[in-house]
């Protein structure tokens, strides 16, 4: 690709050159699998950006991470710890990455999208050169940055429950599933009324399906739709007919509510984003106490054993790392890019030489 770059670049008036690939990628050295979070193949989003200037190039980091945070917290319900990665920890073409790290329901911390400034190292390994506004040679600035398939491992993880699969409303392909429960001497009726709350909850914009499966029981179909986790379920049989009413489920919590039917399309609409919001909501404060902020490196491995996240400054030093991940089993993860203050004299929590910053770590897939 980059090949390529250095024959498409030659003046100032070429750049920026955005690049933005959708692929799928082979590990051919693969090692330790983990269902969904790491596989041999996989598929991805990927930026390769070029600029004139250092600045414009690490401009766009902010913008980078604040769509991927979009998507993650507005649509997958996933909350991160966003910050800059450690020398040992960053992308090797990068002079820096910046990252965003999620918490499973086992305590381990898994990477997710990132973005990685590669200043001039690039284009210095490939030509990649242009002539700038004064004729003169100048080496571009250049970035690379990802989301992948591993995001759909970290929902199924984070969201699932011992039912199976909870998914957020905004990415569900099937928001709202009708179960209408038959019997012949109302089967009619009733299927005919599913198939009208069917239309006005179409007519919200919501994505629903009507089961009307004959062979399966009612309950053989809950758990069905339980474990693929389709958000609402809502149930409509002969005694729900004469109340005028159907039975709204939640698959986020089992809440269940019976409602009019006059008003089930607005009230599954609201239900849909109080889901949303929920599941965001849950995930936060699942991750904030699984913080656990040390100053010392034994604190730090009692923490890490009750499956916790640490949060403690840092000298930043490789040896200093390695050695803690080879007592611990646990790695730096990232640092926050608005960093805490920090008191001078404050010792690092594993070496106690000087700390320069605060550091999350934890163990990780």
């Amino acid at each position: 690709m980059y090949e390529s770059y250095s024959k498409w670049i030659r003046s100032h008036r070429d750049l920026p050159l955005k690049m933005n690939q959708w692929n799928n990628v082979v590990r051919w050295e693969f090692k330790h699998p983990v269902p969904f979070l790491r596989g041999r193949e996989f598929l991805w989003n990927e930026g390769h950006t070029v600029f004139a200037t250092k600045k414009e190039a690490e401009a766009e980091g902010a913008q980078i991470i604040g769509i991927y945070n979009e998507v993650c917290e507005n649509y997958l319900a996933l909350p991160s710890l966003i910050g800059k990665k450690s020398e040992g920890e960053k992308f090797a073409g990068a002079e820096y990455t910046i990252s965003m790290e999620f918490l499973m329901p086992n305590g381990k911390s898994t990477q997710g999208p990132d973005f990685h400034h590669d200043g001039q190292i690039f284009a210095k390994a490939f030509d990649i050169t242009f002539l700038d506004e004064n004729g003169k040679k100048q080496y571009a600035w250049q970035n690379t940055w990802a989301i992948s398939t591993r995001m759909l491992g970290v929902l199924f993880a984070v969201h699932g429950d011992d039912k199976g699969l909870v998914l957020p409303p905004k990415v569900a392909s099937l928001q709202a599933v009708i179960v209408p429960i038959l019997f012949e001497d109302s089967k009619e009726r009733v299927l005919a009324k599913a198939k009208e709350i069917k239309k006005h909850l179409e007519s919200k914009g919501i994505l629903v399906h009507l089961d009307d499966r004959e062979g399966y029981t009612p309950g053989w179909k809950f758990n069905e739709w339980e474990i693929k986790g389709v958000p609402l379920r809502i149930e409509l049989g002969p005694k729900d007919l004469e109340k005028h009413q159907a039975m709204l489920v939640r698959r986020d919590n089992g809440e269940k509510q019976a409602l009019p039917l006059a008003a089930l399309a607005d009230e599954a609409e609201l239900v849909l984003t109080q889901i949303q919001d929920n599941l965001l909501q849950q995930a936060k404060k699942k991750l904030k106490e699984s913080i656990v902020t040390v100053e010392k490196a034994e604190e730090a491995k009692k923490e890490l054993e009750k499956q916790k996240l640490i949060f403690a400054p840092w000298c930043g030093e490789a040896e200093c790392e390695a050695k803690f991940k080879e007592e611990s089993g646990a790695k730096s993860l990232n640092s926050p890019l608005e960093q805490p203050s920090l008191k001078k004299g404050t010792k690092c929590f594993a070496c106690r030489n000087e700390a320069k910053y605060w550091f999350y770590f934890g163990r990780s897939y």
